[in-house]
């Protein structure tokens, strides 16, 4: 898939004022400061598309973009720690999981990951979570340009080993890095494929 056209169309607190859902939805979680607005940025050729910030919890709104005018992109609130107050964090907990679990033209999560740290506690956790509610979603490690080969296969392979105590089947798995391009064409493949089938 080629995404010729991305533009911002509005963001939302609550899971109820978002777009019509007449478009298919693809959304994009994280841990704060994990490279979601990059690779956003990335896939969809335009640099200012996500907001970039080097302070943790940026994003605190559910952001929607149209798609080739065919489908809704949606950049989601970091999950875990953002220098925010605990009753604002409550806010963004409550938003989010509205949003993911009563969105019905959501049709795939991605959940991004930092390939540069092993296997995060509250990662497992979350992917836990989606899949104890049956929210389909794939993974996706960010700033794989950032660490060595051999570090980058033993973080990953991490994470499989623990999910697969409780996955007989994982996720998709893609590598990507905003700076290299790095697995720009798979994931966009694969969201194209996951749009014409639903």
């Amino acid at each position: 898939m080629i995404i010729k056209n991305a533009e911002y169309l509005m963001s939302n607190e609550d899971f109820t004022k978002c777009p019509d859902d007449d478009l298919n939805e693809i959304a994009f979680i994280g841990r704060s400061n994990v490279g979601k607005s990059s690779l956003i940025n990335m896939l969809t050729n335009n640099k200012g598309l996500a907001k970039i910030s080097s302070s943790p919890g940026k994003t605190q709104k559910i952001n929607h973009f149209v798609i080739n005018k065919q489908w809704y992109l949606v950049d989601l609130p970091g999950y875990g720690y953002a220098k925010v107050p605990k009753t604002l964090r409550e806010k963004f907990i409550k938003m989010i999981n509205s949003y993911i679990l009563k969105r019905k033209n959501l049709v795939c999560l991605f959940v991004l990951i930092d390939s540069r740290i092993p296997a995060q506690k509250i990662d497992i956790d979350y992917m836990y979570w989606l899949g104890s509610n049956s929210v389909p979603f794939c993974i996706v490690f960010t700033k794989a340009d950032k660490t060595g080969t051999g570090k980058l296969k033993e973080n990953i392979d991490n994470y499989k080993t623990v999910l697969s105590e409780t996955w007989e089947t994982l996720p998709e798995i893609f590598i990507t890095s905003s700076v290299s391009g790095n697995g720009k064409e798979e994931l966009l493949d694969y969201i194209g494929n996951i749009l014409k089938t639903t």
